[in-house]
């Protein structure tokens, strides 16, 4: 295994000094470390903004940075690496740090089976070299001198893929925040599927949300044929249910996220808030945390969600309690509507995933659908 500290001692002597991505469950430990120790590290939106960072650092540093991203990140990626840093275009070296779900052979969620079999060929039809991270200590460090070498002689990116359990452990120390009187998430993803109306539709995110969702309907014996689980997808499940709210104009939709998906694509509030769908509804869970992979921090204790919200279009409001939340949801405001929940970190690790795959859910959903009115 790699120690993180190894990793980043090698980076900062082979004169990388700027760290940019977006956290990864593989990759946990080393992001949790330079977040404590590396003097330039920016959590990005997305990977494509990660890739842009390192390109504005590298113009003036003349220094290559280092990028890292789950690859379920690729297509988030692609554009910036192709348009921007290939050399054909500016030529700007970086690295690319990769952690490799739904590796061939490797027990994994649906969701990233076919990304992590399309992982490497991805890689080749943008032209970008590439190789396995090695998990042997002196020889990571030969294979990250050896990339940075490369990327700077070919004027492009090169990328380290990770593989599962690749590193040793490190614990983030926790930050000090101010909880008292919060509820945690899931007693707030509880408390709104309890309040919704009759035959609402929800469309919750990947991650800690719909599994929260899903242990909520289980516990309680509830049917669920309204509920669909975006299990990938980060950043888009509030563009999905605008499209359902769209084409089912009685149905109340609601759309449950979190701080970190609704950041990775921002763009879409605008498209959601000036689109007058007076049955969109739009749950914001904001823990100001990547607490599905790690706990990383966001900027959403430090950017006010509700207020970009309300400048898109939407009517907004923030809460604190179930009682404030249940009344808001209760409330014959229409929508575009965004409800900020300001809750805690952390989640619990017996949430129940679902038995059945994404595809047999989303016929079950469509059928549900389909019985509504338009």
């Amino acid at each position: 295994m790699v120690n993180p500290e190894l990793l980043h001692k090698t980076l900062e002597d082979a004169g990388v000094s700027f760290y940019t991505g977006v956290p990864d469950s593989l990759l946990t430990d080393f992001s949790a470390y330079i977040q404590e120790n590396a003097a330039h590290h920016v959590i990005a939106a997305n990977e494509g903004n990660a890739v842009a960072l390192a390109a504005g650092s590298y113009l003036a540093s003349g220094k290559p940075a280092l990028v890292y991203l789950q690859n379920s990140g690729q297509g988030n990626l692609i554009n910036p690496l192709i348009s921007l840093t290939d050399p054909e275009v500016n030529g700007i070296p970086m690295l690319l740090l990769v952690g490799w779900r739904g590796e061939p052979g490797v027990r994994d969620e649906p969701q990233h089976i076919r990304q992590g079999a399309v992982t490497t060929a991805v890689f080749d039809s943008t032209g970008t070299p590439w190789e396995i991270f090695p998990d042997e200590p002196d020889a990571m460090v030969q294979s990250v001198r050896d990339s940075l070498d490369k990327a700077e002689s070919l004027q492009k990116p090169v990328a380290l893929i990770v593989r599962k359990g690749t590193f040793s452990g490190y614990k983030m120390a926790d930050a000090p925040s101010d909880t008292k009187g919060l509820i945690s998430r899931e007693e707030a993803v509880c408390a709104a599927a309890e309040a919704l109306p009759a035959k609402a539709v929800v469309v919750a995110t990947t991650g800690k949300i719909g599994r929260e969702l899903y242990t909520s309907r289980i516990s309680n014996g509830e049917e669920h044929p309204g509920d669909f689980l975006s299990v990938g997808s980060m950043g888009h499940s509030s563009q999905i249910a605008l499209g359902i709210a769209m084409e089912k104009s009685q149905t109340p939709v609601y759309c449950f996220d979190g701080d970190g998906s609704v950041i990775m694509h921002m763009g879409s509030l605008a498209i959601n808030g000036s689109s007058g769908c007076k049955n969109f509804f739009h749950i914001v869970f904001n823990n100001a945390s990547h607490d599905s992979v790690g706990g990383q921090p966001t900027v959403a204790n430090r950017v006010m969600l509700s207020s970009v919200a309300a400048a898109c279009g939407y009517s907004s409001v923030i809460v604190k309690t179930a009682a404030e939340l249940k009344k808001e949801i209760a409330s014959s405001e229409a929508g575009p509507r965004f409800i900020e929940v300001i809750v805690t970190k952390g989640a619990r690790k017996d949430l129940v995933r679902p038995a059945s795959t994404p595809r047999e859910r989303k016929i079950h959903f469509m059928e549900y659908l389909q019985n509504l009115e338009n």
